[in-house]
């Protein structure tokens, strides 16, 4: 199984690539997915800005796809990202993972989206309504320590 791993600047469409990742296949029992939307921030935020390394960005996020291959019995597993000027309620990312059962599903989707979340290499810099652009973002510990709980042997 290849997992569908791409980075790109325009939208997505949600329904259609569960449908694609399921399209004619009757072994899979579970499907989960997660879509993380860009927020406005209480009104202050006009648009997050993403910027990756184009190639090592691909390579990082199917090393890290094949290893969840290699940890649960999946049938397939998607990882889209989007770059560029994001803006509040519009959909950044969507991780999707297939199994036979739901708990190596969920426990794929998580652990796929907890390293975008904290490794993958994107820069998010805010732009605010007030027309400033902000810093870069940090990372916060609580996603570090979400995502260390998949460093130990499960």
């Amino acid at each position: 199984m290849t997992p569908v791993i791409r980075i790109q600047r325009e939208d997505f469409d949600l329904n259609a690539e569960l449908a694609a990742l399921t399209a004619g296949r009757r072994d899979i029992g579970a499907v989960v997915s997660f879509s993380g939307l860009c927020r406005d921030e209480g009104g202050t935020l006009a648009a997050l800005e993403l910027e990756h390394y184009p190639g090592m960005a691909e390579a990082e996020i199917s090393r890290v796809a094949e290893e969840a291959i290699a940890r649960w019995p999946l049938q397939g597993l998607v990882a889209i990202h989007r770059h560029g000027l994001i803006r509040p309620g519009e959909q950044i990312v969507l991780v999707a993972a297939a199994s036979a059962h739901r708990r190596a599903a969920f426990e794929a989707a998580e652990f796929l989206m907890d390293y975008l979340k904290t490794r993958a290499p994107f820069w998010k810099r805010e732009h605010l309504v007030d027309g400033s652009v902000g810093g870069w973002v940090e990372a916060k510990a609580e996603d570090d320590a979400a995502a260390s709980r998949w460093d130990g042997s499960e």
